[in-house]
């Protein structure tokens, strides 16, 4: 079965929208995994404007599933996932400002680069996925630098979607393809929702793992958390 590791930035954001700890993170963390979610995601920024370092450390010590930090790998981010030592990082080419992630990496172009970093959070045993758009070649790549998964960046889908899902969908189903004779694992992630993500599952039954966080956490306000990661996880079945 398709993991769902719920993303907790917004959850962040919204305590940091008023000082204090309410809604406390970790509380929140435990609860996704009380109701099911095999795997809890964190994108620490520079400017710690939603998940905060010390989040981080907080989550690490008492999560029970996979614990995933995405971001880019650059000077305190390397730092702090080499110290908590994850299930799970993912590389994301964001800018310090950027609001949210929007492109996968130029493997090819930034090849030397990620094989090195790669090289560092595989020899401390941290799982390495890779944030990549779907030209084939851009997997390849990935997989080269040693990458141990991609990560397929599925606005462009979701976006597409109403629009026709089966041509929405085609290019990741043949991404999906690349890194499977690679023997590469899969994972996919952004505007993932309960509107498309049945769909994309069943055209990708090898997916290993989706993160969602944005629309979770916003079906959450109407449906309450429990359902809600309910009704994700009846889309992975």
């Amino acid at each position: 079965m398709t993991k769902l590791s719920v993303n907790i930035n917004k959850v962040a954001t919204l305590r940091n929208a008023r000082g204090g700890n309410n809604p406390n993170v970790v509380e929140v963390a435990l609860d996704c995994e009380r109701f099911g979610a095999q795997g809890i995601t964190v994108h620490p920024r520079p400017d710690e404007r939603h998940i905060r370092y010390q989040d981080v450390y907080d989550l690490k010590s008492v999560l029970q599933t996979e614990f995933n930090i995405e971001g880019n790998p650059v000077g305190k981010f390397n730092e702090l996932v080499l110290e908590v030592r994850p299930t799970q990082v993912t590389l994301v080419p964001d800018a310090p400002g950027q609001i949210t992630s929007n492109a996968g990496w130029d493997t090819k172009k930034n090849f030397s680069f990620l094989r090195e970093i790669i090289g560092e959070f595989k020899e401390k045993g941290i799982r390495t996925s890779v944030f990549v758009g779907t030209e084939p070649e851009m997997v390849e790549y990935a997989a080269k630098a040693g990458a141990d998964r991609v990560e397929l960046y599925t606005e462009p889908y979701a976006s597409a979607y109403a629009l026709g899902r089966e041509e929405a969908v085609k290019p990741f189903v043949e991404a999906a393809q690349v890194a499977h004779s690679l023997g590469m694992g899969l994972n996919a992630g952004h505007d993932l929702s309960l509107e498309n993500l049945r769909f994309i599952h069943e055209q990708i039954e090898w997916l290993d793992e989706v993160s969602i966080g944005h629309a979770l956490i916003c079906d959450a306000l109407y449906l309450g958390l429990e359902d809600t990661i309910c009704r994700y996880l009846d889309c992975l079945k």
